[in-house]
């Protein structure tokens, strides 16, 4: 028996904010920014961000979150069924999410703070399943770069402890994804130390560790900040500026602020 390989492919456009076009092949994301006109092209991993939340195939997903039906409803003219994962402890947001009904791709989100309250929401308003798709025209518009400032962040794989860098406990049910470093010459500081990107997840939910040299021009006193289900947490530890992001709790958010140390 042998196994094909499928590629996969998206392209979407935001209809609130800022103007945005994004183009996916696989693990290359091409986004369009004209009201800059800058276009970046990354490899991005898929972390559970919608519309592929509950593509997580991680089995301790049951372990933190009780799954409730919820009936059905339209959305974006297909019929979707209505799904609410209920974390079992404080360390993590809920969801309600509904599914398309045949293909089972997520139609609509919504993240539930710990009283149940919707925090933040993402769903398309309009949805073709099954269109013909022109594979060269894709190609060809994610190349369309003439009149763009052109960004290529480069990711280099790596493991935090061998860049020196360990939680002093683990915070419980994330285990570490990956790790990167970020070659970037604007923000190198003088000793040559590269950003650091260091990444956690549940299953479901994402915390990103970022890890680069103090700069005192840039980097300004310890804060916190809540933007929807977007947590973010900075302060100085030593040498080095943290920020520590995620769509969890706060109080989740300190334990990996609190809890990154420099190896001895």
């Amino acid at each position: 028996m042998s196994a094909k390989a499928i590629s996969k492919w998206s392209a979407s456009e935001t209809l609130t904010g800022a103007p945005r076009s994004i183009f996916r092949h696989n693990d290359q994301v091409v986004t369009f920014m004209p009201d800059h006109k800058v276009v970046r092209s990354e490899k991005r991993e898929s972390l559970g961000l919608f519309p592929e939340l509950l593509q997580s195939t991680d089995s301790r997903i049951a372990d933190f979150y009780k799954v409730r039906q919820e009936g059905t409803e339209r959305v974006a003219g297909v019929e979707a069924d209505i799904v609410v994962l209920h974390p079992k402890d404080n360390m993590r947001f809920g969801y309600r999410v509904w599914t398309e009904q045949k293909k089972g791709l997520v139609v609509k989100l919504q993240t539930l703070d710990t009283d149940g309250k919707v925090l933040e929401q993402a769903a398309f308003s309009e949805l073709q399943l099954d269109a013909p798709v022109k594979m060269d025209k894709l190609i060809q518009m994610m190349g369309k770069v003439e009149g763009y400032h052109v960004e290529k962040p480069v990711l280099v794989k790596t493991t935090a402890s061998a860049e020196g860098w360990v939680l002093k406990a683990p915070v419980a049910g994330f285990k570490s994804i990956s790790c990167y470093k970020r070659p970037a010459a604007t923000t190198q500081a003088a000793n040559g130390e590269e950003p650091l990107q260091w990444i956690f997840s549940d299953g479901l939910a994402s915390v990103s560790i970022f890890v680069e040299p103090f700069d005192r021009q840039r980097h300004d006193k310890a804060s916190s900040l809540s933007l929807g289900a977007t947590q973010t947490i900075t302060r100085q530890l030593d040498a080095y500026w943290i920020t520590v992001m995620g769509e969890v709790p706060m109080t989740t958010l300190r334990l990996f602020a609190n809890g990154l140390e420099r190896k001895k």
